[in-house]
Formats: structure tokens, sequence, C-alpha cells
């Protein structure tokens, strides 16, 4: 009997790590992120990409990742190194490992493929066959074009990914600080953008995680780009600097107000609408009223708060009689 995959686990921060640098790999284990993708793309110079492959798999085999979503970043479909890249890694850390990161995906057939080639791998070493999730990122404007089709393409999906570096330039955007807005357009660039992939993301059930903030050392600049992403609705984002992980974190949680109220609607609803509370489909919360709607949205809230492991400072009284 296999173990069902948990597809929406934290990732509200989610750490890159260069996968040719031990020094960054060794600490990264010790940092407070949700996840850690190992990188060999972008961060990964192509002659040292096959030295790489064995680092990460000996990082993950040997290091200590207790509880952090465990991600592998290979190279896109249209390089000569993809295929090598998810051969070697999972064939030698699958069952160390969660999923793999495939990006600049332009259309649903790159995630078909990756999908079918993890499967053959899995049957061959005997591993769990479906249990690495893949995780699509959407760098460019067919991409977004095609983010519905992307996000139904495997059950092994769990997040789309919003890579704005490549995706700025592919649209031939007016800035060269990624996450920026861009001179003379005095709206949000990349509301668009957000809400795309978030629908998509939704409307089957999967996360959205917007990309990095390049500036490392302006938290504030982090903070305001992350909490606009946030705001709508955004599981996480991605870090580049260890100064960058407490503050996403902080960012993608509920407050704690926020949490305790949730929690409490919970408890309410779940006590007005059963016998002893009357059968009520709606009642009031203090000077609140709530029903099914608020249940919806408080579960949100506590779901994300229970993911980031708070716990609450109030408790729901049953009213005297």
């Amino acid at each position: 009997m296999t173990t069902p995959v948990n597809r929406l686990r934290p990732r509200r921060s989610c750490l890159a790590v260069p996968g040719s640098n031990p020094r960054f790999l060794e600490k990264a284990q010790g940092l407070p992120a949700d996840q850690v993708f190992l990188d060999l793309e972008d961060a990964c110079a192509p002659l040292a990409k096959p030295d790489a492959r064995h680092t990460i798999v000996k990082f993950l085999n040997e290091g200590d990742w207790t509880g952090k979503t465990r991600v592998v970043r290979v190279n896109d479909w249209t390089t000569e190194w993809t295929y090598r890249d998810v051969v070697t890694v999972v064939e030698g850390a699958g069952p160390n490992l969660d999923c793999i990161m495939l990006p600049k995906v332009q259309n649903a057939e790159q995630v078909v493929a990756l999908d079918l080639l993890l499967t053959q791998i899995e049957k061959t070493m005997g591993f769990e066959v479906g249990r690495i999730g893949i995780e699509a990122q959407i760098e460019n404007a067919q991409g977004l074009n095609n983010v519905n089709a992307i996000a139904q393409a495997s059950p092994r999906i769990e997040t789309i990914i919003f890579g704005p570096a490549d995706f700025m330039a592919s649209i031939n955007m007016k800035s060269l600080v990624v996450g920026e807005q861009p001179p003379g357009y005095p709206a949000d660039a990349y509301h668009y953008i957000l809400m795309k992939i978030l629908m998509a993301a939704r409307a089957n059930d999967l996360q959205a995680i917007d990309g990095p903030y390049l500036h490392i050392r302006n938290v504030d600049g982090f903070r305001e780009v992350a909490g606009r992403a946030a705001a709508l609705g955004f599981d996480g984002k991605w870090v580049l600097h260890p100064g960058q992980v407490d503050a996403a974190n902080e960012v993608f949680s509920p407050s704690q107000e926020d949490y305790d109220h949730a929690e409490l609607i919970l408890d309410a609803y779940d006590y007005y609408t059963s016998e002893a509370g009357g059968k009520k489909g709606s009642a009031m919360l203090g000077d609140e009223m709530i029903d099914e709607a608020s249940r919806k949205m408080a579960l949100v809230i506590s779901g994300k708060g229970r993911a980031a492991g708070m716990r609450r400072t109030s408790s729901f009284e049953i009213p005297e009689a």
C-alpha cells in the first residue's frame, strides 16, 4: 500500500542552492527554509554541470534535510543536459528526492515528457511510481499562454512558479531590476502574469510560487515584492540568500491574530452547524456573522498557520444556554 503524497507541502521560502558548490549545499541544510532546490540550471556553469549532478546525489543521500522539501532543478528540454540530469539524479538519489523542477516550460508536452522519463526510472530502479513531484517554471510568453494546460499535464505537478528574469527578457520589458516595476508604467506590471499563474494553480489544486528578488541585501525590497505576491494568494517565494529566508517565512505566514481568528471561526462554525449548536447555517461569532463562506476562507488561513507550525493563543467557548 502506497502512502499518499502531500502535493501541498509548505513552500513559504524556496531556497536556491548551486549544485556545484559543496559549501553552500552544506550550509543550506541548517537554514529554516521550507524548501531547498539544488540547482543544475542557471546557477551551474556548463562545464560544471556533469560533476554537479554527482555532487547533488551525494548531498541528497548523505545530508540532513529534515523538515525540508528536497527539489532539484534540472536544465530545460531545449538543452543537451536535461535527460542526463534527470537520470543521474533520480537513479542516484530518488528515495531522498521530493520533486524535480523543470524550468522554461512552454507547453504541456514538456511536462508529459518529464513524467514519462520519471516513470521509466522509477520502474527500472524499483522506486515507488509517481511519488516524485514536478514543479513547472513559467518563464516566457508561450509558457504563460499555455499555463492552464501545463497545470493539468500530469498528476505529479505540485507547483507553478513564476520565473521573472527570463520572462522580463522574453517580452522586452524595460527594466534591468528583476521583480521591480519598469519605469514609465504607473500600475503593477506583473499583476496579469501573477494572476494568470495563480488562477491556473488554484483551478488544479496546485501551489503558486513567486520567483527570486535578485537584490539579495535589500531585505526591505524583498519584503515589498514578496508582500505583493502574498496579498494575491501566492504560497511562497524563492530566496537566494539566507537573509531572505526569515522574511519569506514571515510574509507568507498569517499573523497570530488572523490565525487565532481563523481557528475560532472553524470551531464556532463546527459547533453551530451541529445538533448541539442548533443546526444553524449561519451564526454570530462576537459581532461577526459566519457561514459556509467564512469557513472556507478560515480554512485557507488556518492551513497556512498550521503548516508554519503556529500555535493557538485562544480557544472557542460554547456559549451558555
